[in-house]
C-alpha cells in the first residue's frame, strides 16, 4: 500500500455558505504529494484561521472543562504533538501572525502562518500516521475554521527559475 493510499480518509473542502473550508488532506492530495517524487527535505507552508470558540464536537474525548478559543485549542495541539513532531525530526522554522493580504482576496485573513520543515515526505507521512500523534490531532480540528497546507521544496539559488 502506498503512503498516499494509507493516509487517513479526510474531509474534502467543506462548504460553508459558498466558501470551501479545508481542514485535512484528501487521499488525492496525499497521492499528488507522493507523485511529486520529492527527495530530501520538504517544508510545509501552513496558513491557519482559528475558530472564535473551539469546536470539540467531533472529539469529545478531548473536550476541556470550559470553552476555549480556537487559538488556545491550537496551542494545546502544538504542546501535545511536540514530542511526536520532534521525534520525527520535524522543526518549525518560522512562526508568525498573519493578517490581510497585500496581494490577494480582500477580507481573506489568516491568523497564523508557519513553515514546518520535514526531513522527507516519507517522514512527514510516518509522523502523520503515528497513533500517539493522531490521538492529539483532535485539538487541531477543534481549533481551525480553515487552513491551507502547501508543500514547498527549496531550490538552489543558482538554478534558473525557468527549470521545472
Amino acid at each position: 500500500m502506498s503512503m498516499a493510499a494509507s493516509y487517513p480518509a479526510a474531509k474534502v473542502g467543506t462548504l460553508i455558505g459558498s466558501v470551501a473550508m479545508y481542514l485535512e488532506p484528501t487521499q488525492d492530495s496525499g497521492r499528488a504529494l507522493v507523485e511529486r517524487s520529492i527527495s530530501g527535505p520538504v517544508t510545509m507552508l501552513n496558513l491557519l484561521r482559528f475558530r472564535e470558540v473551539a469546536d470539540y464536537s467531533s472529539h469529545p474525548e478531548l473536550v476541556p472543562t470550559a470553552p476555549i478559543s480556537g487559538r488556545a485549542a491550537y496551542e494545546r495541539y502544538v504542546a501535545e504533538a511536540a514530542p511526536h513532531v520532534e521525534a520525527a525530526g520535524t522543526e518549525v522554522t518560522f512562526l508568525g501572525d498573519g493578517g490581510p493580504y497585500l496581494i490577494g482576496p480582500p477580507g481573506d485573513i489568516w491568523d497564523l502562518v508557519m513553515l514546518v520543515r520535514h526531513r522527507s515526505v516519507e517522514e512527514f507521512f510516518a509522523m502523520a500516521q503515528n497513533e500517539a500523534y493522531l490521538a492529539v490531532l483532535g485539538h487541531r480540528a477543534a481549533a481551525l475554521e480553515d487552513s491551507r497546507l502547501l508543500p514547498i521544496v527549496e531550490r538552489p539559488r543558482t538554478r534558473p527559475m525557468t527549470d521545472n
